[in-house]
């Protein structure tokens, strides 16, 4: 089983994550690129609150795919656009993390690849090897 790291000697998480998950021996990786806002068909979700939705979806389908799901995954990195997206991200995170607290971090960008992007987020994920 991961390890959650908490250490009194660094400042806690500002939202629902962990400062540092240890993985150990015996556990596969995956790292999942970063996905956007887009549906199977290449349909860009209409606003920024969808956009967040369809990442999730995307990410949670690719884990899926190779037998694995939220609770597998140890980090978490997100690109914004715009500080508006923060909250909005981080709600969506938690609902769709279903109480799994990965490592995370967080950044506003000035863009991404297509400028009508708002969100890109890749993870990291482990599970262990039977």
């Amino acid at each position: 089983m991961f390890r959650y790291i908490e250490s009194k000697d660094a400042p806690p998480p500002f939202s629902n994550y962990s400062q540092a998950v240890a993985v150990p021996g015996g556990y596969r990786h995956l790292a999942v690129s970063g996905q956007v806002g887009v549906d199977i068909n290449g349909n860009l979700a209409a606003d920024e609150r969808a956009q967040h939705e369809q990442t999730w979806l995307n990410i949670l389908a690719i884990l899926a795919s190779d037998g694995l799901g939220p609770q597998d995954i140890v980090e978490v990195t997100a690109y914004v656009t715009a500080p508006s997206g923060v909250p909005i991200y981080r709600e969506i995170r938690d609902r769709m993390l279903n109480g799994a607290k990965p490592a995370s971090t967080l950044l506003i960008v000035s863009g991404l690849a297509d400028p009508a992007w708002q969100v890109e987020i890749s993870v990291r994920a482990a599970q262990k090897i039977d």
